[in-house]
C-alpha cells in the first residue's frame, strides 16, 4: 500500500480581511461621531412669552494674583491701590458687574497677605467677591462597618 504524501504547506496570516475588519470599524466609528450632537446645541423652536427677557452674560470683571503674588485685573498688571477704581470704573458702565478672583496654586511665594489685602479694601467698600477654582473630585464614601452581634 502506497503511503499518501501530503505536502507541507506555509501556513500563512491573511492580512487583507484583517485590514478591511479595521477600515471598517474605523469608517463607522467616524460616521458615529459626525452624527452625534450634543444636547445643549440641538435646534429647537422656543415659545414667545411675554415675560420673557434676554438671556445675556453678566459682565464681570477677573482679578488673578499669580504664582509670585502679583496682581492683574482682566490680564492686565495692576497694583494693589489701583484695583478698587479699576472695580468702580466698570460698575460705573454696568453695576451688575460680578467680581472674580482667582489665586494661582503653584509657586513659591507666599501669596495670602495679597490676597487678604485685597479682600480687605473690597470688603471695606461693601464688594463681594466670587473665588475661582477647580472643584475637588469626590471623596470616596467609606463603607459603613458592620454591625456588632
Amino acid at each position: 500500500m502506497n503511503a499518501l504524501r501530503r505536502t507541507q504547506h506555509e501556513t500563512r496570516i491573511e492580512i487583507m480581511p484583517l485590514i478591511d475588519v479595521v477600515f471598517l470599524l474605523l469608517t463607522f466609528f467616524i460616521y458615529a461621531m459626525v452624527l452625534m450632537n450634543r444636547v445643549d446645541l440641538l435646534p429647537i423652536v422656543l415659545p414667545q412669552l411675554a415675560s420673557a427677557e434676554s438671556a445675556e452674560p453678566t459682565p464681570a470683571v477677573t482679578i488673578s494674583i499669580d504664582a509670585n503674588g502679583k496682581l492683574f485685573f482682566n490680564r492686565q498688571p495692576i497694583v494693589l491701590d489701583e484695583v478698587l477704581s479699576r472695580i468702580e470704573q466698570a460698575q460705573r458702565i454696568d453695576p451688575d458687574t460680578e467680581i472674580y478672583v482667582a489665586v494661582d496654586e503653584l509657586g513659591q511665594t507666599d501669596r495670602l497677605p495679597v490676597f487678604m489685602n485685597l479682600y480687605d479694601r473690597l470688603s471695606q467698600e461693601g464688594l463681594d467677591i466670587k473665588l475661582v477654582s477647580m472643584p475637588k473630585p469626590l471623596a470616596a464614601q467609606p463603607e459603613s462597618e458592620p454591625e456588632p452581634q
